[in-house]
C-alpha cells in the first residue's frame, strides 16, 4: 500500500505537527528545487502533488516511498550536503532576487553549482568570504550566535580614536537601541593627516548582526568606508580571488560538522564534486589540433600571425641564410696587439728596422737598399754601428742556414 500523507487520523488535511518525517518544503528545498518560500508560493499555485494528489498546504511530511512532483515532474533525493567558500566582490547584493535589480551574487555564479543559499549575508559594499550551501539547516546552524562561529575582519575607517576606547567594545555596546556584544577591535594602521587619519583596524566578533561593523565604529567616532571579511569561523578567505569560488572537501565537512547535520545527509567520499575547470572552448580545441599536426609535420608549419604591438621580423628567404655574391670577400678580423707594459720601444730605435718577411720595395725612380746598410753621409741605423755585416735574413730570395723549424740543435763543426 502506498502512503498517503494527506490521509491522517488527526484530520481531514494535513499532517499533525508529531508525525515524522520532513516537512515539503524542507524536501524541496534541500533537493535544489527552490527555497522555502517559493516552495510555499509554488503549492498555493497548486504546482506541488504527493502521489498523485496536489497540495494545498504546506504544513505536510513526506515518508520514505513517497513520490513528490512539482509541476508533474518527479523530484529527485536530495543531495548530501555540500559547501562552498566563496569570494564576494563589492557591488553584489547577497540575495537570489532583487527588487530593485541590482547584480546579486547568486547571478555573478559560474554554471554547473547546485541551488546554494548563503549563511548569512554581506552587505551590497562588503567584501570577502561568503558560505554558501545546499542545506538550509546547515545555513542556519553556522549563523547562530550558540554555535561560536568568531567572524574576522579587517575594515578601514576615517577618524581619530585611541587603542583604549576600541578596547572598551569588549564588554559590548547598545546602539540605537540594539544590544551588541563582545567585540574584539584592534588598530593595525594608522595614518594622520590635515583633517583625521586613515586607520586599518582588524575586528573579531561571534554574532553577525546586520551590519554590525559599521553600526559599532560609527558609534565611536568612525567613518567605514571599506570593510572585508577575512575568515568565518574554521574558513579562511587566503588567497581565493574576487569573484572566485571553491568547494570545501566532504572529509572537511564530516570532521567539522558531524554533530550539524544527520548521518544520512552527511557527505561521502574525500575529493569535490565541483572545480573551477573551465570547459575547453572549441577554439582551444581547433588550436589544440593544429598543434598536433604542426608536431608531426613542421615543415609544413606557418609563420604566427602579426599582432599589433609586436616588433615585425625580417623575411628570410627559404631555405637559411643566402649564398655570398661572387667577388665580395668577408673582412678579416685583426686582433689588437697586445703589449706588456713597458715593453714599447723608442721610436729611433723602431725606425731603423723594416719587415723582413717579405722584400722591400720603394717607388718607382729610387734604389732598393738592403736592410741593414748604412746610410750615406749619415748615423749608423742601429746601436752595434756601421760595421756590421747584413743578415743573411734581410736579403731577399736569400735561404736562412741554421737548424731545421721545429727546434732541436744542428749538427757540431
Amino acid at each position: 500500500m502506498v502512503h498517503d500523507p494527506l490521509r491522517t487520523p488527526g484530520g481531514d488535511e494535513g499532517q499533525s505537527p508529531e508525525g515524522g518525517g520532513e516537512r515539503v518544503a524542507k524536501a524541496l528545498a534541500r533537493a535544489g528545487v527552490a527555497s522555502r518560500r517559493e516552495v510555499e508560493r509554488l503549492i498555493a499555485e497548486g504546482r506541488v502533488a504527493i502521489n498523485g494528489r496536489t497540495l494545498t498546504t504546506p504544513a505536510i511530511r513526506i515518508e520514505a516511498g513517497d513520490i513528490l512532483t512539482v509541476d508533474g515532474e518527479v523530484v529527485g533525493d536530495a543531495e548530501p550536503v555540500r559547501l562552498f567558500r566563496y569570494h564576494k566582490p563589492s557591488g553584489l547584493v547577497t540575495s537570489h532576487k532583487d527588487p530593485q535589480g541590482r547584480p546579486t551574487v547568486f547571478q555573478a555564479l559560474p554554471p554547473g553549482l547546485p541551488r546554494l543559499i548563503s549563511v548569512g549575508r554581506l552587505d551590497l559594499a562588503t567584501e570577502g568570504l561568503l558560505l554558501l550551501t545546499n542545506d538550509g539547516g546547515l545555513a542556519r546552524s553556522l549563523e547562530l550566535p550558540s554555535t561560536g562561529l568568531v567572524r574576522r575582519y579587517r575594515t578601514r575607517a576615517f577618524g581619530r580614536i585611541t587603542q583604549d576606547r576600541l578596547d572598551a567594545l569588549k564588554s559590548g555596546v547598545t546602539v540605537e537601541g540594539v544590544r551588541y556584544g563582545p567585540i574584539e577591535a584592534v588598530i593595525d594602521k594608522a595614518r594622520d593627516g590635515a583633517s583625521g587619519a586613515n586607520l586599518w583596524i582588524s575586528v573579531t566578533l561571534s554574532e553577525g548582526k546586520n551590519r554590525e561593523v559599521r553600526k559599532v565604529l560609527e558609534s565611536v567616532g568612525l567613518k567605514v568606508n571599506r570593510l572585508i571579511r577575512l575568515a568565518y569561523g574554521p574558513f579562511a578567505l587566503s588567497t581565493l580571488p574576487p569573484g572566485e569560488i571553491e568547494e570545501v572537501g566532504p572529509r572537511v565537512i564530516r570532521e567539522l560538522f558531524s554533530d550539524l547535520i544527520p548521518p544520512e545527509d552527511l557527505p561521502k567520499g574525500d575529493k569535490p564534486k565541483w572545480s573551477r575547470r573551465a570547459p575547453v572552448s572549441e577554439k582551444r580545441r581547433e588550436g589544440a589540433g593544429e598543434a598536433v599536426v604542426s608536431a608531426e609535420a613542421p615543415e609544413t608549419r606557418g609563420r604566427p600571425a602579426y599582432k599589433a604591438g609586436w616588433a615585425r621580423p625580417k623575411p628570410k628567404p627559404p631555405g637559411g641564410r643566402p649564398p655570398p655574391k661572387p667577388g665580395t670577400r668577408k673582412p678579416e678580423s685583426r686582433k689588437p696587439e697586445s703589449r706588456k707594459p713597458g715593453s714599447r720601444k723608442p721610436d729611433a730605435e723602431r725606425a731603423g728596422k723594416t719587415d723582413i718577411s717579405r722584400p722591400a720595395t720603394a717607388p718607382k725612380g729610387r734604389p732598393v737598399k738592403p736592410s741593414g746598410s748604412p746610410p750615406a753621409g749619415g748615423r749608423p741605423p742601429g746601436p752595434r754601428g756601421p760595421n756590421r755585416s747584413p743578415s743573411p735574413a734581410g736579403r731577399p730570395g736569400v735561404p736562412r742556414k741554421g737548424p731545421p723549424k721545429g727546434g732541436g740543435r744542428g749538427p757540431r763543426g
